[in-house]
This record gives C-alpha cells, structure tokens and sequence, in this order.
C-alpha cells in the first residue's frame, strides 16, 4: 500500500468536499526579513515598529500578504498540487493584521466544478479559510485553479460555478482595532500624497522593474511552503521551465506600487485576480494601478482606495490594460483589483 501522496486529479474533487490542510505554520520575524530580501517593498508600517506603534498598530504587524501567502501555501497539496494554472481570486479580506507568534492553519470548502471542453482537465473553485490560534478568521477568500485529470475517460461531474462578488463592499471592509491616522508622519512613509489627493479613473505608473530569477522565485515559494510541482520541476512542464508562482508576482508588484502609493498601507481586502499570462526567470517585471473608487471609513483619519493593479513583462507606459478585441494586452501578467487603506 502506498503512502505517498499524488495530490488531488479534477476527478477526485466532489462539490461540497471540505479539505483540512496539514501543517499550521507559526509566523517569525525570519518571515519578515526574507519578505524584505525577496520583494522590494518599503511600506512603513510593517517596516517599522514605532511607525506602527504611531499608527495604533502594536505589536508590529507583518505585511498582509505574508499572511495570504502562508494560507495559500497549505491549500497547495489538497488543491492544487497537479494544476495546469492557478487562475483568479475573489471575495479575500484580511479580518486583522498579523504579527510574529500568530499561528495560521487553513480549511477549504469546494464551491464549484466545471470540466473543460478538452476533457483532459478542469476548473475546481474552492473557498478557503485561514484560522489563527484561537480559532479566528484571520483570512478568507475564494479561488479557481485549472487541475488536470488522472483518467481522461472519467465522468465530468455536473457544472457548478458559483456566484462570486465583483467586490468586497466598501461597508464590509475589516479596519484594523485602534488604527488612527490622524497623526501620520509623511516625511517617514516617504510621500506626501492622502487619499484626498487620489481621483477615480487616475493612472499610476510606478516606473520601477525588477528581473525575475529562478532561485529568487524557488525561495519564496518554499518559504510558503507550496509544493506546486510546476514551480521546481523542469520535468513537469513540457517546455522544461519552472513557472514563477503567481503570487511571487503579486507581491513584487505590490513591492514596487510603493513609487506612488507609498501611503496605501495596508491591503484590505482583494476584490478579484487573474494570472493573465504565465511568468518565467529572465522576465522583467513593471507595475502599474487605475484607482478605481474612494470610500471614507469610520477609523479616525482613515480612507480606503480600491486600486486595479497590474503587472506586465516589460514596461508599458501607455498603461493598455486590454486590447480592442477585449483580450488582456500582451505582456500582461496580473490584473489584482484590491481595497487599501490609506491617511486622509
């Protein structure tokens, strides 16, 4: 009898299934630091613990996508372990910011199928939950990821895709307890700019690009621990190429968002995602956001701007989000809708 595991093929998956995932991993400061190394972000907040402190944030939060990235790392096994490619995000909020000691375990439910028309893999749509150490929400959000079949001859289950929010709404956003910025230093977040100063529709090229490389991209994943064969394995693509792991995408171009939306500190929420083109070692990544909408919020000296944020292979200075036929523009990687919060 064997004891390893294969990971889950699309037949294996039955609408309703909820998965328990192995393995709780305890955040440390060595997260921190290697997030530092890995991603050329410089947000204040979670740089700085008397910045946070200022801000009615202590302990010291780590950046919110720290926390995503070790939730979606245990769904990896279960989920997505023999996908053809992750493909979208939905309805993600962060319920409280994380800091070292916090332990982070993860539970999915799935919430639709649909076999592709080639019969040879499908879409499996899954929503996962990220508990803390007292068995709160620390981190929910829905998921379709493209898995192949084991046996191309198995019965296609009944199509069920659910009803997905375009976005969060602003009301359901999740502020930080105590976060105040009304005394907000800006000389130290390194921009001037409050959300008054953001209009819907404006276009922000963050300038910046930094080149991808293999062992770079092989550390984060391991760091999450996601063990998605296509991220390591020359031989489990037929082009012998590691595809980058999107979310090594996600935050690089949240890294380098920081040129021009220095003060949008904290990510409330994730609206939608899609992992528009695949990414490999050698590619040079840029980045560039639409503010979208502007919500006040209830915490003292606190807005929230929902931002398009887009990652493209290659600078695009005419910021072309979609061609004239409707089909993303070539070169881009990543087109991540989110919710930020930033001083007013």
């Amino acid at each position: 009898m064997t004891k390893t595991n294969p990971g889950n093929f699309f037949e294996d998956f039955e609408l309703g299934q909820v998965i328990e995932h192995a393995t709780p991993r305890t955040i440390t400061e060595g997260d921190r630091a290697l997030y530092g190394s890995l991603y050329p972000t410089r947000f204040a907040i979670p740089s700085s613990a008397p910045f946070a402190a200022a801000c009615g944030l202590a302990p010291h939060p780590v950046e919110e996508l720290i926390g995503f990235h070790i939730a979606f790392g245990k769904t990896v096994p279960d989920v997505s372990l023999n996908a053809v490619a992750n493909l979208g995000y939905a309805e993600c909020r962060f319920h409280r910011p994380l800091v070292p000691g916090d332990t982070l375990r993860t539970r999915s439910e799935v919430i639709g199928l649909k076999e592709n028309s080639n019969g040879r893999s499908g879409v499996v749509y899954v929503r996962s939950t990220a508990t803390d150490q007292d068995g709160a929400t620390a981190i929910d959000w829905a998921r379709w990821v493209m898995v192949h079949k084991r046996d191309h001859a198995a019965p296609a289950p009944a199509t069920t895709i659910p009803e997905l929010a375009e976005a969060v709404a602003a009301e359901d956003l999740v502020v930080p307890a105590g976060l105040d910025l009304t005394g907000y230093d800006f000389a130290a977040a390194g921009e001037p700019h409050r959300w008054d100063d953001y209009e819907v529709g404006e276009t922000i090229d963050h300038v910046d690009g930094v080149t991808l490389t293999d062992p770079e991209h092989m550390v984060a994943t391991r760091l999450w621990q996601n063990t998605a064969k296509v991220h390591f394995n020359t031989e489990a693509r037929p082009d012998g190429a590691r595809l980058i792991y999107g979310g090594h995408i996600i935050s690089m171009a949240r890294a380098l968002s920081f040129n021009g939306l220095a003060n949008a500190q904290l990510i409330a929420a994730i609206n939608a995602g899609a992992h528009t083109s695949p990414a490999f070692a050698g590619d040079t990544v840029y980045a560039w956001s639409e503010v979208l909408d502007k919500a006040e919020t209830a915490a003292p000296g606190v807005g929230a701007l929902r931002l398009r944020l887009v990652a493209t292979k290659g600078r695009d200075e005419s910021m072309t989000l979609r061609g004239e036929d409707g089909k993303y523009a070539p070169g881009v990687l990543l087109d991540l809708d989110l919710w930020a919060l930033c001083p007013r």
